[in-house]
């Protein structure tokens, strides 16, 4: 039993959590809200923890400088590794929790019982001033229990406040469907607080020796919900805005007092940087220009995107500004760096020029690709609602080397394709942008798969096998032939006008598919152009855009 944890403790649970994600890897990655086979929570959280782990394993021998205790250096080299190497929403929330543990723990001289309780209060005060209307039964929850359990210990043994953690933290994941109707629709609990509980878990096993006796959660009765939660926040709300902003803390407190006042989804993170530091700042509301104009106030923003939210062909409408000119660097070159699914869909990209990443990148893979292109200015294609977070954490560091960088919110290959075909390098970069947004958005897209287990959807109940059509993201049709849902697809997108319709096949497509949708579009719609590429992607046997 340990009665402080040091710099050799930390890097025991991060192995031992590693280690732990890796055993239950498929389990988390089936704790999935829609029964799509690409469910990946614990994919990504393991190889987000991976790269934690090589950072820390690369600076072995290091000691921490100045005033940073070697337990506070460990717990930021792992923070760190977390954040280069972190995939999907669940990793980039990780490595934020890891960040703030580090901040906390890391300024301790010694981390006993009561440390711990501190660090665990102050990295979920952190998140949950970060999000300005936190949504109950997420990870979000499952760490504020951790932190309520560490505190009604009330002991400064560290073994005894690691246990109340994360027993606290277990008790809160099984209520998580209770809380969300989303996970109590599809029968499970939240994937990314299952994972958080494996290292919380972890984390005891070190310090006391002894490895939780505990099951896996199984939820209450899935119960119908008559409405879901709404991911995107209120309806009432049309436009999505975005930016990075260099302020102080306390101008940051009065802009995140203005911009709750004007809608909602608010969201706002630091680097973590003492002083002026850089934060991301996000929010829907109505009136775009006070938005903005409040961010001008507390600060100096760039970076800013503006998306507009529409019930079927949705402009997407990234703008910046000039602000951020003074930290560009002097070449003028500028690229394009696009996340691909599969081979076909990576020649695709390539052939328009762009650099191509493989799909469920990491924050590091996508700097990578950022710097390699060795432009000044940068436009990210992440194609995928999962990779959002990735790319703008890596659109944040490669702010921090001098790349102005905007991510264009694509959440499939065929707005990718239509991005890239808008764009022109004759352009002022900003322009570029906006048209490239506003060609992704004018694109509806949809994807084609099978149920990969027994759920309840929006469109009906469905078992494992059945086709499952989803249309910008949630499931329209349930079939039972894979060409005649294809077709039904397709029908209902252009029944909503359109003049090109892109079909890209999957690894797993049969022969004859795209043919078939073809000759179909072609009987019925005889006046929409087809367009048609191989693309490789795995999960889905066709890809759809309408434009």
């Amino acid at each position: 039993m340990l009665d402080t944890l040091d710099a050799a403790a930390v890097r025991r649970w991060c192995a031992d959590g590693l280690a732990a994600l890796k055993r239950h890897q498929t389990e988390i990655d089936r704790l999935n809200v829609y029964p799509v086979p690409d469910g990946d929570t614990g994919t990504n959280m393991v190889l987000t923890l991976t790269s934690a782990q090589q950072a820390l394993a690369m600076d072995l021998d290091t000691l921490p400088d100045g005033e940073v205790t070697p337990h506070g250096h460990a717990l930021r080299l792992m923070a760190r590794g977390a954040l280069l190497g972190a995939r999907g929403n669940s990793g980039v929330i990780l490595s934020q929790i890891l960040r703030g543990l580090a901040d906390a723990a890391g300024a301790e001289p010694v981390v006993r019982g009561h440390a711990l309780t501190s660090a665990l209060r102050d990295a979920t005060a952190a998140a949950y001033r970060a999000v300005a209307r936190p949504v109950e039964g997420t990870l979000l929850s499952v760490v504020a229990a951790a932190a309520a359990g560490a505190e009604r210990a009330e002991t400064d043994d560290l073994c005894a406040v690691a246990a109340a953690a994360a027993e606290e933290a277990a008790v809160a994941l099984a209520r998580t469907p209770e809380q969300l109707p989303a996970l109590a629709r599809a029968g499970v609990v939240d994937a990314g607080g299952r994972g958080l509980c494996l290292l919380l878990d972890a984390l005891v096993e070190v310090v006391t020796g002894e490895r939780p006796a505990r099951s896996t959660p199984a939820p209450r009765a899935a119960a119908r919900p008559a409405t879901a939660v709404r991911e995107t926040g209120s309806d009432q709300y049309d436009y999505e805005v975005q930016f990075l902003l260099d302020a102080d803390p306390e101008a940051v407190d009065r802009l995140r007092d203005a911009l709750d006042a004007l809608g909602d989804s608010l969201v706002i993170v630091g680097d973590g940087v003492a002083g002026t530091g850089t934060w991301n700042v996000h929010v829907h509301v109505n009136d775009v220009g006070a938005a903005i104009e409040a961010g001008v106030v507390a600060g100096r923003p760039h970076g800013i995107s503006v998306t507009r939210f529409a019930d079927q062909s949705a402009p997407m409408v990234p703008a910046t500004t000039d602000q951020s000119a003074a930290t560009a660097p002097a070449t003028a070159g500028r690229s394009a760096v696009v996340v691909a699914p599969g081979a076909g869909i990576a020649e695709l990209f390539r052939g328009e020029g762009a650099t191509v990443v493989p799909g469920n990148p990491s924050t590091g893979e996508l700097l990578d690709a950022i710097r390699a292109s060795g432009a000044a200015r940068v436009v990210v294609l992440p194609n995928d609602a999962n990779t959002e977070a990735v790319a703008s954490a890596a659109a944040k560091e490669a702010h921090r080397l001098g790349v102005k960088v905007s991510v264009v919110p694509t959440r499939s290959p065929v707005q990718a394709l239509a991005a890239l075909a808008v764009r022109d390098p004759g352009r002022r970069f900003e322009d570029d942008v906006i048209a490239m947004a506003e060609a992704a958005g004018a694109c509806r897209y949809a994807e084609v798969c099978h149920a990969s287990r027994e759920a309840l959807t929006v469109a009906g109940p469905c078992q494992p096998g059945d086709v499952l059509a989803l249309v910008e993201g949630e499931v329209h049709l349930i079939g039972v032939d894979l060409v005649d849902t294809c077709v039904a697809m397709v029908d209902r997108m252009l029944g909503g006008g359109g003049e090109l319709v892109t079909l890209i096949s999957g690894a797993d497509a049969p022969d004859g598919l795209v043919d078939a949708v073809r000759a179909h579009v072609g009987r019925r719609w005889p006046f929409v152009e087809v367009q048609a590429y191989p693309g490789g992607q795995p999960h889905y046997p066709l890809l759809v855009g309408v434009e």
